[in-house]
């Protein structure tokens, strides 16, 4: 895009979350509400914690914040009101902190006022601050090279007119080791330029959607993360009949993302990597809300006190990543016969998604009938969805 299409974009988006949303309740597709409950210890900083006027202007699509980063430094990309932040500066405690970048003022000027309240509920000041600039410029809104160890996003690197530079600019603000876990939306098709413009399809994070493939080549080979791994994957309802025409059979889904910033790569064939083991890890049942298992991704569940065969790369991002104290990892399988032990192949985005679609079909479904028998369909139903989801 030219410097003109992206100054569009962004007066676009700005106008969108700034003025023409004044609620979750105005969004006209499930892309900023998408995904599961959280885990029930941030559902409850949530619902007790976070102040209602940061929840009230929350649009997310997923929940990108994991457990077990306490004293980590956290990086926020398209903060908004700040609910993210709040909870992520709740998990860090005071020996860690949480940076905000945002571009819209209104969604600023929130997070801001409801900081000093916030606090009063922690019981001391938490290390929590919110930058005006774009993602794009993370190191001219002040966010210093390898200064971050897990950056967080929440629905937001698909309203960037320059993606590329958005992943490239966490990456540099990244530590050896550090992550980018987030949350956003995702396209099985390239999205003609009449989509990819419309104003609102991109506020309503449709328009800016990548397709899976181009965003995962982008991370990997043109940035130089190790190869992304999924954590969730969920389709996206459009619930708008204009909007469903516009996007005719093209499917949209929230996708949570695990990027590490880790030396792995080998001249091995990569297919061999993938399918021996070439070390043992044991997950230590360290991380909170995670006593027995721990999902690095949707192919690896690694049961606490249990040593599992992984490949080379899943060793590295657990001996070397922000994961490393609540996993004890023997770089070199012990026998031969180790060595040559098979390890779980990654499973397909596209199988992935159309496992996804299939669920959605199944779960509206059943949410159909209990509508009919006066029933609910359960937490991120009706009022109790703006403060869980």
């Amino acid at each position: 895009m030219s410097s003109n299409d992206n100054n569009r974009v962004y007066s676009s988006v700005k106008d969108y979350y700034g003025r023409v949303l004044s609620s979750s309740k105005d969004l006209k597709t499930s892309a900023c509400t998408a995904g599961s409950a959280p885990h029930p210890l941030i559902r409850d900083i949530i619902g007790k914690q976070v102040p209602d006027a940061v929840n009230e202007r929350f649009y997310g699509c997923g929940n990108p914040i994991p457990l077990g980063i306490e004293g980590l430094d956290v990086l926020d990309l398209g903060s908004g009101s700040g609910r993210d932040c709040y909870v992520a500066a709740a998990l860090v405690g005071p020996s860690g902190s949480v940076t905000g970048i945002d571009m819209t003022d209104e969604q600023l000027e929130v997070a801001r006022d409801n900081v000093a309240a916030f606090g009063r509920t922690l019981g001391y000041r938490p290390n929590l601050r919110f930058v005006t600039g774009y993602i794009e410029e993370l190191q001219a809104a002040g966010v210093e090279p390898r200064s971050v160890d897990l950056c967080i996003s929440n629905c937001v690197v698909n309203l960037s007119p320059d993606k590329p530079a958005v992943l490239r600019g966490v990456y540099n603000s990244l530590r050896s080791g550090g992550e980018l876990y987030f949350s956003d939306v995702y396209a099985d098709a390239d999205l003609p330029e009449a989509l990819r413009t419309h104003d609102v399809l991109l506020g309503e994070c449709i328009g800016g959607a990548l397709h899976t493939d181009d965003f995962e080549r982008i991370a990997a080979d043109d940035v130089g993360f190790a190869r992304p791994r999924i954590l969730s994957a969920a389709h996206i309802e459009i619930s708008d009949p204009e909007l469903r025409a516009l996007v005719g059979n093209t499917q949209f889904y929230s996708i949570t993302y695990r990027l590490f910033k880790i030396n792995s790569r080998s001249s091995a064939d990569e297919q061999t990597r993938e399918e021996t083991a070439s070390a043992v890890a044991t997950y230590l049942g360290t991380i909170p809300g995670y006593p027995d298992k721990y999902e690095l991704d949707v192919d690896h569940a690694f049961a606490a006190n249990e040593a599992a065969a992984v490949d080379s790369e899943v060793a590295a991002i657990l001996a070397h990543s922000w994961l490393a104290k609540h996993f004890a990892v023997a770089e070199e399988a012990e026998s031969a016969d180790a060595a040559a032990t098979a390890v779980k192949k990654a499973t397909p985005t596209s199988v992935l998604l159309q496992r996804a679609h299939k669920l959605a079909q199944t779960q509206r479904t059943a949410a159909a009938a209990a509508t009919n028998s006066g029933g609910s369909s359960g937490c991120c139903s009706g009022s109790a969805k703006k403060k869980c989801c």
